[in-house]
C-alpha cells in the first residue's frame, strides 16, 4: 500500500478552497500518477485508509475513487482493491 500524501504528515486538502474536497483529493492523486508515484499496477490505499490518511470522511474518498475511475486512471476489483491503470496505447 502506498501513502498518498507523500510523507509529509499533513493532508494536501484546503477545506477553505472554491472546489470540492473529493475533487482535490482526486486531482492530487491524479497528480501523483502522472509523476508515476505509483506506478502502473501499484495497489492504493483502501477508502477507509484513504480517508484516514487526508483527513476527509470515508465517502468523501469513495467519490474521489470513483472520480479517479471515470477518469480511467484506476481501476477496482471487488475484493481486491484499487489499482493504478496501465496507460491505454493510443490508436492512430
Amino acid at each position: 500500500m502506498l501513502d498518498m500524501t507523500e510523507g509529509s504528515g499533513q493532508s494536501p486538502i484546503n477545506p477553505y478552497k472554491i472546489a470540492y474536497v473529493y475533487m482535490q483529493v482526486a486531482d492530487h492523486i491524479a497528480e501523483r500518477i502522472a509523476k508515476g508515484e505509483p506506478g502502473p499496477g501499484a495497489r492504493l490505499l483502501g477508502e477507509r485508509d484513504l480517508a484516514e490518511e487526508y483527513g476527509v470522511a470515508h465517502l468523501t474518498a469513495r467519490r474521489a475513487m470513483r472520480e479517479l475511475r471515470e477518469r480511467a486512471l484506476v481501476v477496482t476489483l471487488p475484493a481486491k482493491g484499487t489499482f493504478v491503470a496501465y496507460p491505454q496505447e493510443e490508436t492512430k
